[in-house]
């Protein structure tokens, strides 16, 4: 996921055997037309009214905000350079932190230059927006600026490219400017969090629905503790790496000096990692080892990253509005199917809260015909998009454990595949 380098330096960053390769975006028809590929990169396709409502947000019509509740408004002064060979050394010495848009040069039609507008604009925003942070923003061209391109590692058209110090990370969330400048706040922030108390404890146990780890070392200039610190720069921000120095914090998560914890997604109960003290190697490959977790959150700020890890071409997705009675009972019904199969390297199952992506719902309903007002789970082809959904037999019923379970165990074994339905539609 990440490249160690330093910007500018005579080589220039190189691939990482560990960095991931893009394979299908959450709307995986890449046989559509942009128009139809609702949630793709920088939210191609919408209409323009629609853009500018993801950039600048949606103020109380006819009305100014109060003091202290005033959104952001593009102020018209260009922050985002234009990165070259000329400029690329002396624009790297102004930020702390600089994003790169990645691009193909945009083309001569008219939606083409719109669209790359919203994208730059979008930028514009988050750049202003961060400007007191020491954040800044750039675009290079595929074609007119592929040397510096070259120099600097870039090889995906339509990413974001994060550099802090010698860590480069890609971004790979939706391309809006609260999501955006969310995560680089996070990127902002240092690779490991400190435990020092209850309440502290309190808020770390709280975290469920993402990987994290924990580690109790002796103090700040321990050379365990600074492996470890090292190992969570590879995944900053996104996976949370948390440490204590604190003995009565590590008795009350059973943890030995120098030893790390790591919990899955929605598990209770953690993996240690084995043969303490650990080196930052082997901290990382435990991690890559056991990153997918059984059930997974698809997030705004990591979406591309979760869609393209998929199991042979297909995912597992629930649908489910935590906030709803019913979502939030079926939910717990995955939560409890996850634990009870954690153990199984074949399952992993994606699952996406409707609430956290309004404008895909109409494409998602539309693409699988499914109805989101109720909790769903199905089979996805990431492919071409196929999809084979289970049957309810009441739809205020929700299925219990054990019978998901065992529609589960039938779609690991081949017998409900997203195949089935071509042949029903051959039959008909």
């Amino acid at each position: 996921m990440r490249m160690r380098s330093q910007p500018g330096s005579p080589s220039g960053p190189t691939s990482d055997p560990r960095r991931h390769e893009r394979r299908a975006d959450p709307d995986p028809t890449s046989s559509m037309s942009a128009a139809d590929r609702m949630g793709a990169r920088a939210a191609r396709g919408l209409p323009l009214a629609l853009l500018l409502l993801l950039v600048l947000g949606t103020p109380k019509a006819g009305v100014r905000a109060e003091e202290g509740l005033d959104f952001p408004e593009y102020d018209g002064v260009d922050r985002v350079a234009n990165v070259n060979m000329k400029n690329y050394k002396s624009v790297f010495k102004k930020h702390e932190v600089l994003a790169l848009l990645y691009h193909e040069p945009p083309g001569d039609d008219k939606a083409s230059q719109r669209q790359f507008e919203m994208e730059e604009l979008i930028l514009e925003l988050a750049a202003q927006v961060l400007e007191d942070k020491g954040v800044g923003f750039g675009l290079v061209d595929s074609e007119k600026d592929a040397a510096v391109a070259k120099k600097l590692g870039l090889t995906e058209e339509d990413s974001i490219y994060v550099f802090k110090g010698d860590e480069v990370i890609e971004y790979d969330g939706e391309l809006s400017a609260d999501t955006l400048v969310e995560f680089l706040l996070d990127v902002l922030e240092d690779p490991v969090e400190l435990i020092e108390g209850e309440r502290e404890l309190q808020a770390f146990e709280n975290i469920e629905d993402e990987i994290k780890l924990i580690g109790y070392f002796k103090n700040k200039d321990s050379e365990h503790y600074k492996a470890y610190e090292d190992a969570a720069e590879e995944f900053h921000p996104y996976i949370p790496f948390f440490a204590t120095f604190d003995s009565k914090v590590a008795k009350k998560l059973t943890l030995k000096l120098n030893e790390i914890d790591f919990y899955e997604a929605f598990m209770e109960e953690p993996v240690t990692i084995p043969d303490k003290p650990n080196s930052e190697e082997e901290i990382v490959r435990f991690v890559e080892e056991h990153r997918r977790s059984t059930l997974r959150k698809l997030k705004p700020e990591s979406m591309y990253e979760t869609w393209e890890d998929d199991m042979d071409g297909i995912h597992i997705v629930a649908f489910a509005e935590e906030a709803d009675p019913d979502g939030y009972e079926f939910l717990e019904i995955l939560k409890s199917v996850a634990q009870e199969n954690t153990d199984n390297p074949d399952l992993s199952i994606i699952w996406i809260d409707p609430d956290d992506f309004p404008l895909l719902v109409p494409y998602w309903e539309k693409t699988f015909d499914i109805d989101l007002s109720a909790p769903q789970i199905g089979v996805v082809n990431v492919t071409d998009a196929d999809s084979i959904w289970m049957e309810m037999d009441d739809e205020e019923d929700l299925p219990s454990t054990e019978e998901l379970e065992d529609w589960l165990e039938d779609v690991l074994e081949g017998e409900i595949n997203t195949e089935d339905d071509d042949e029903d539609e051959d039959d008909d």
